[in-house]
């Protein structure tokens, strides 16, 4: 309620949000429209008959970020909205205290992003780091380990990486759909890691690998 200007609700969504409307600390002003009218006013069928008008917050700086931070993700040139929303969605899952973003990925704040990651792209603190890669110097200088995740066959499994760092900070890289982390960006990191699968195929969905690999090394 701090960033909401105002919601647009259809008469459905009025009803079934009474009681969440009730416990924002701000009063916000609500207006109630018939779905028919929602869809001319909202111009896109994505909305499930609630929209809110909202100030973007201002950038957070990675300082900020890494000062109470000990579990983070990384993303290096990753595009899709799809895969950034749902990145953001199983960082809320496992635990995640932060995502850290290159320069180049799709902004968490795009309304496809936020409806994939189920609102936590809302909820899950972000920071785009420049220059980039150099950024990840910043990372080790405050004390975090870095997992690179990479499909090569010569990297060791995820569990035992996961294992020999412990409980550690620790910050998860992973690249874009299609090339993966840039050779910068991997020749940066402590430590490189595989997820193991058959031989079907060649990767994982970038969303898919984060989530397992969220979960061997912070829930594991």
């Amino acid at each position: 309620s701090d960033v909401c200007s105002s919601d647009l609700l259809s008469d459905a969504a009025y009803a079934a949000l009474q009681p969440s409307l009730a416990r924002l600390a701000a009063p916000v002003p609500v207006f109630v429209c018939g779905a028919k009218e929602f869809l001319g006013i909202a111009g896109v069928n994505v909305h499930r008959g609630c929209l809110a008008l909202a100030e973007r917050p201002q950038p957070v700086d990675l300082s900020r970020i890494l000062e109470a931070a000990r579990r983070v993700v990384v993303l290096d040139g990753v595009g899709n909205a799809d895969n950034i929303g749902g990145v953001f969605r199983n960082a809320a899952a496992f635990g995640v205290d932060a995502v850290i973003l290159s320069s180049d990925c799709c902004d968490p704040l795009y309304r496809k992003a936020i409806r994939t990651s189920m609102g936590a792209a809302l909820t899950v603190p972000f920071a785009r780091v420049e220059p980039w890669p150099e950024g990840i110097d910043r990372l080790h200088a405050a004390g975090f380990a870095t997992i690179a995740l990479t499909p090569a066959p010569d990297a060791a499994e995820m569990a035992s990486v996961a294992q020999s760092i412990g409980h550690g900070p620790t910050v998860l890289l992973l690249g874009h759909e299609g090339e993966g982390l840039s050779d910068s960006a991997f020749s940066r990191c402590t430590h490189r890691a595989r997820i193991p699968t058959t031989s079907a195929v060649d990767s994982l969905n970038v969303t898919t690998a984060a989530s397992i690999a969220m979960y061997e090394c912070f829930l594991g």
